[in-house]
This record gives C-alpha cells, sequence and structure tokens, in this order.
C-alpha cells in the first residue's frame, strides 16, 4: 500500500483511479472527484472541501475525517465503507451505496442523506438538519441515534434500531420489516402506511400517530399527552402502558392500554370494524 502523508490536492480528479492508497493529513480543497473510481483506500486525520469526494470507490477506512460544508454530495456509488469518528457538515451524503458502517460520526447538515443504501450499520450517531435523510434505504442495522431532522426513514425495509431519540415529523412513512427498541419518537404522523412496523419499550409523541398502518405490534409503549387520533385504520395490537388521549377508528386488532381519554368510532370507519378496545382498569 502507497502512503500519502501531508499533501494538499486540487482541482479535477487529483488521484483518480488510485488503488491500496492510504492518505494521512491530506486536504482535498478545491475542485471536484478528489477520488473517484478508487479501491482499498484509507484516510486518516483528512479534510475534505471539494465536491463529490469519494464517488464509486470500492473497499475504504475513513477515520478521523471532516467533511466541510463544500464537501457537498461527497460519498455516492461506492461499496464496502467504514467511517468512524468524522464530522460531516456538508449535505446529501451516502446515496445508492452497498454495505456501509458508520460509528462515532456527526452529521451536521443530514439533507438528503442516505439515499438507496443496502446494508447499512449505524453506532453513536448524531444526524441534524436538513430533511429525508434515510429514504429508500434496505437491511439497515441502528444503535444510540440522536435525529431533529425531519421525515426521516421512509420508504425503508428491514430496519432494526435500538436506543435512538428522533426528533421529526412524518417519520417511517411507508416502511416495510421495521423494528424499534427502547426509543423517543416525536413528531407528527409517525408511521402512516406502514407495514410490519414494531414499537417495543419506545415512548411517542405527536398527533395522529400511527394511522393507515398494517400489522403494527406495540409493546410496552407510552403515549406523550399531545398524541391523539392514533391508529386511525390501521390494523394493530397495541400493550400502552399510562394513558393515551384518543383512539379514531382503528380497522383491526387489539388495543390495551391503562386509561383512554376518547375513543372515536364513527361513520367513516373502514372494515372489518372489529378492533377491540379495553383498559386494564
Amino acid at each position: 500500500m502507497t502512503t500519502i502523508q501531508d499533501k494538499t490536492f486540487g482541482g479535477e480528479r487529483p488521484l483518480f483511479e488510485s488503488h491500496h492508497l492510504e492518505l494521512i493529513n491530506v486536504n482535498i480543497t478545491t475542485g471536484e472527484s478528489g477520488l473517484k473510481e478508487c479501491s482499498d483506500i484509507i484516510c486518516r486525520h483528512c479534510h475534505f472541501d471539494g465536491k463529490y469526494p469519494l464517488w464509486h470507490v470500492d473497499g475504504s477506512l475513513i477515520e478521523d475525517c471532516y467533511f466541510a460544508p463544500a464537501a457537498r454530495s461527497a460519498i455516492w456509488y461506492s461499496q464496502n465503507m467504514v467511517m468512524r469518528n468524522c464530522t460531516i457538515d456538508g449535505p446529501k451524503f451516502f446515496r445508492e451505496m452497498k454495505d456501509l458502517t458508520l460509528e462515532d460520526v456527526t452529521i451536521n447538515d443530514a439533507d438528503e442523506t442516505f439515499w438507496g443504501v443496502d446494508g447499512l450499520v449505524m453506532k453513536n450517531v448524531v444526524l441534524q438538519g436538513g430533511t429525508y435523510p434515510l429514504i429508500h434505504c434496505s437491511n439497515v442495522r441502528i444503535d444510540n441515534l440522536k435525529c431533529d431532522s425531519n421525515y426521516i426513514c421512509q420508504y425503508c425495509r428491514n430496519v432494526e434500531i435500538h436506543n435512538a431519540v428522533i426528533n421529526t415529523k412524518d417519520s417511517f412513512w411507508e416502511v416495510e420489516n421495521v423494528t424499534v427498541y427502547d426509543s423517543e419518537l416525536n413528531g407528527e404522523y409517525l408511521g402512516w402506511h406502514s407495514k410490519n412496523l414494531h414499537l417495543v419499550n419506545c415512548h411517542i409523541s405527536g398527533e395522529q400517530p400511527l394511522c393507515y398502518a398494517e400489522n403494527l405490534v406495540l409493546e410496552n409503549c407510552t403515549f406523550d399527552a399531545g398524541c391523539d387520533r392514533a391508529f386511525e385504520y390501521s390494523s394493530v395490537e397495541a400493550d400502552i402502558r399510562g394513558h393515551i388521549e384518543s383512539i379514531k377508528n382503528p380497522a383491526t386488532g387489539h388495543i390495551m392500554a391503562d386509561s383512554i381519554g376518547e375513543i372515536i368510532i364513527d361513520e367513516n370507519i373502514k372494515g372489518p370494524a372489529d378492533c377491540v378496545i379495553e383498559t386494564r382498569n
């Protein structure tokens, strides 16, 4: 493996088609496509400032690096990448990728980040700002996520999440086979049109959660006081601890709570309209 240390590169494709290359304390400055069509790349303590620096890269380790705001759309069409201890200030990262692992990474502009990633592992990751992170991703495992970006996790498949705090809006829409454990899910319109969404030991806040859901399961979950009109047109099996403010027109299933403020069943309910709703007291 060739090592390059304490150097600066700029312009168009300065390290194009590099292979078996280690970069230490290297600056990729203004320009485009610093590392493109590369393989077996290691970057340590590097600074990325140009656009599209890591496209079509097969096999890489990125550690202790910084991506400036100008390094937008930095990592696309790559596979077999591990990123650790990095800070990202640019938007639109990680698209159309396979087998991506992030650990101890902070993304300060998560706008349109993680689109079309198959095989995504995230541990100790922070997402801030922007909209629509995690779109059309599959085979995802997340542990200890902190998210303040809107519209997270839509159209995703086969996802497992642990220990997350997600402050967002319209999250988990159109997802399939998603399980969330020991997490806070805060924001309006959670989980609409989802299929096989399973929430375990979660706290939920926001208006009209979990509507139009198919095969929805809740185990030992709690609801904030502002959660109203939950479960409309959903097929649901729910074990709710504590109080839920209101339930509206669930299609079928069984809902158990310690207490329920209001049950709304009106002429607009959809069949089979046989959901059992009851309290423990």
